[in-house]
């Protein structure tokens, strides 16, 4: 009986070894003075749990974190809470898991053609919002997006798990000094190759790429396990699907199919692609026959309203202007107002089709995840507007429970990592959203974030929001 206990015990150790979690890092104290929950055993108490699978919410339910993960999810009533923990009474709250999104950016627009780098001040506002985990959806910066990850993952800055994409994969035609132009194919595989070297976890496609290239940047990307994102407008959705693309940005926002005599390879003029949009039936033969095409070759779609939400006439100002600094606050405004002026701009009707096809694309079947791309003309600011994007998918037409979904668990599967994050589940690392009230009757309580926990660890999302406001455009 001994021979076989201990045989036994030898034969568990390495199946251990291979599922112990991760040690968690050692957090620096700038990290620290914004947390305000760390202690190795916690108990959300009495908290309604929203798990982001898409199932109804659960009244009353008991949270047990341990050394950063969830240990048990059960009701209030018959939990079992262990001794020394800390105790949280959450009754009337609500916990959902961090939101995974997946077309961020570190850096913001500050003049024309130029874009600050902001790696500093919008990590703090990710985290502050409910974000746990992202992907960048392109990098004007080289290795400051890489740094930043790293000194995250250490435990030297408080933000987000960073899936880091790479500089933009892109050709001539965009008058941005700070992208690298692609001379052919070859060069993509290089560029490819070079950055993932160099830490790189992602790649994007942008607007002037050739089918040669683009799919020369796939094969090498999927050769070295990145998945691909695109931003496109020479090469079609269709053919970018065909030559195996993982994801499509800006839902059907970007879309160059539906320009009449289209040339290969050329990104349509003028407002052709809005033109053609504009024009297209939502209901028609043609935008049917493209969203089965994208769910048949298992492509992702990002939505990202919020960027496209500043351009459209009649949409509330956004949230969170008051963290930038006084010139870029006021510059936005008067972007702002001038817009709202604008009743001949083809956002009026764009902005509501297009975001009822991305709605078709969900009900089809088609993997849709969230972002929201914090360009254009500025203000669409980090946390408030992944916030906004949850209740913009709503207002489009998904319920609260699948618009949680979509930032949550539809994220972390794009990313990989369901089996980690995403959604509540015992065994799940603890990455968590406390919120006062009830999003799944009312997604506008998405904003009311009172706690994020990530890796276990609790932030003070008042304390992060206040370190950099009126300061966002300095650091």
């Amino acid at each position: 009986m001994r021979s076989r206990l201990v045989l036994a015990l030898i034969l568990a150790c390495p199946l251990a070894a291979q599922t112990a979690p991760a040690p968690r890092p050692t957090l620096s104290p700038a990290v620290r003075q914004f947390v305000r929950i760390d202690t190795p055993i916690v108990a959300l108490a009495h908290v309604r749990v929203i798990d982001g699978t898409g199932a109804p919410p659960r009244a009353d339910q008991t949270v047990v974190i341990r050394d950063g993960r969830i240990e048990s999810v059960a009701p209030a009533a018959g939990a079992r809470i262990p001794p020394g923990a800390q105790v949280l009474d959450l009754t009337g709250k609500s916990v959902i898991p961090g939101l995974v999104m997946v077309h961020e950016h570190l850096y913001y627009p500050t003049g024309p053609g130029t874009y600050a780098n902001l790696t500093e001040s919008f990590v703090r506002l990710y985290l502050a919002g409910g974000v746990t985990s992202m992907r960048t959806g392109g990098n004007m910066n080289g290795y400051s997006e890489l740094n930043i990850k790293r000194a995250i993952d250490r435990g030297e800055r408080a933000g987000p798990w960073i899936d880091a994409t790479a500089p933009y994969l892109e050709g001539p035609g965009l008058p941005l000094l700070q992208v690298h132009e692609l001379a052919d194919a070859e060069d993509a595989r290089r560029l490819v190759d070079f950055w993932a070297d160099n830490g790189a976890t992602s790649l994007k496609a942008y607007m002037h790429i050739t089918r040669d290239e683009l799919k020369a940047a796939i094969d090498e990307g999927h050769k070295r396990g990145m998945k691909i994102t695109g931003h496109l407008c020479s090469v079609t959705y269709r053919e970018a699907a065909d030559l195996g693309i993982d994801d499509l940005e800006h839902g059907f926002f970007a879309s160059s199919d539906f320009v009449k005599d289209k040339k290969p390879d050329e990104c349509p003029g003028g407002a052709q692609v809005p033109g053609a949009l504009a024009a297209l039936d939502p209901n028609g033969d043609a935008v049917k026959s493209l969203i089965q095409h994208l769910v048949q070759r298992h492509v992702a779609l990002t939505s990202t309203l919020t960027v496209f939400e500043t351009f459209t006439p009649g949409q509330p100002k956004p949230p969170g202007l008051d963290v930038l600094v006084p010139e870029l606050r006021d510059d936005f405004e008067r972007r702002y107002d001038a817009t709202q002026r604008n009743a001949s701009s083809p956002y009026v009707a764009l902005f509501p089709k297009l975001r009822r096809l991305e709605v078709d694309f969900f009900r089809a079947g088609g993997l849709l995840l969230a972002g929201t791309d914090p360009t254009g003309g500025g203000g669409v600011i980090p946390g408030y507007s992944d916030q906004r994007a949850v209740e913009l998918l709503v207002e489009g037409g998904l319920t609260p429970l699948e618009a949680i979904k979509v930032a949550t668990l539809n994220g972390a599967t794009y990313l990989g990592r369901a089996d980690k994050v995403g959604s509540i589940a015992a065994g799940k690392q603890a990455d968590l959203v406390v919120v006062g009230g009830d999003p799944s009757a009312q997604i506008g309580a998405i904003r009311s974030v009172e706690l994020v926990f990530r890796n276990g660890v609790g932030y003070d999302p008042a304390k992060l929001i206040a370190s950099v406001r009126g300061k966002v455009g300095l650091f």
